[in-house]
């Protein structure tokens, strides 16, 4: 609830930035305008279906031919991999004083290409100011369902990572002999992949001081549905359709 408060916060001041700055170029519209044929950036990515750090981002734009809406526009190309959180998560601590998610099951990351269009609504005035462009990409969403592991003590003493199964029907404890959480490389064996499909909106400010560099902030909505339901939690509704605002901070170089 806090990061979607936040996230509406900063669409808000966007939005407010964005008619000032709009403003501005109305009054500096004989500057000389900075226009490039190409942006690389990688970045940093949090959305309301993770925690702090979201996952990670490549970014590249290139310029084609023609405008749309007297616009310039850019083939926007980018993969993103990211974990998805189920809002039902919550860290704590076991008897044995071990943090782990009580009720989780698997993890759930997800690769992301996408294509889409940039277009850009207002450009940098030589050195001044900052850059804005709205973004349009879809593409595959690559879901892996990764076990969540946790160490169990067997009845000779010896300690094994075991996946959590979690079945509301059966008597049987599913953290029977639980002394800690299993390593985070363990499982990756017995993943599952989940085909699916996203689309996401976005709007994108640069805001670099040099010219052959490239600082910004995209902010924006995704939408993500899967071919099934994606199985994170044992005792609570799981679902086949995530949908996200998100903020990525991004570095990189233009031409």
């Amino acid at each position: 609830m806090i990061r979607v408060k936040l996230l509406l916060s900063i669409c808000i001041l966007v939005v407010f930035s964005t008619d000032i700055f709009a403003q501005r170029r109305t009054k500096n519209s004989d500057d000389k305008e900075d226009v490039y044929k190409s942006f690389t950036s990688v970045g940093l990515t949090t959305n309301t279906n993770s925690g702090i750090l979201g996952g990670v981002v490549f970014r590249k734009s290139n310029a084609v031919s023609g405008t749309l809406f007297g616009k310039n526009q850019y083939r926007y190309l980018a993969v993103e991999l990211v974990n998805v959180r189920h809002p039902k998560e919550l860290a704590q601590s076991f008897n044995t004083g071990a943090r782990f998610v009580f009720g989780k099951q698997n993890y759930l990351f997800v690769l992301r290409p996408e294509y889409g269009r940039e277009i850009t609504l207002f450009n940098r005035h030589e050195d001044e100011g900052i850059s804005i462009s709205a973004i349009v990409a879809a593409g595959p969403s690559i879901g892996f369902e990764k076990p969540y592991m946790i160490q169990k003590q067997l009845t000779g003493g010896k300690v094994i990572n075991a996946p959590v199964r979690i079945d509301p029907n059966s008597a049987t404890d599913p953290y029977e002999g639980f002394v800690g959480v299993g390593s985070f490389f363990s499982g990756f064996g017995q993943s599952k992949v989940v085909p699916g499909l996203h689309i996401k909106t976005a709007l994108s400010f640069e805001l670099s001081a040099f010219r052959d560099n490239v600082t910004g902030v995209e902010v924006g909505f995704l939408a993500e549905a899967f071919t099934r339901k994606i199985e994170i939690m044992g005792y609570a509704d799981n679902r086949s359709f995530y949908p996200s605002g998100f903020i990525t901070l991004y570095f990189g170089s233009k031409k």
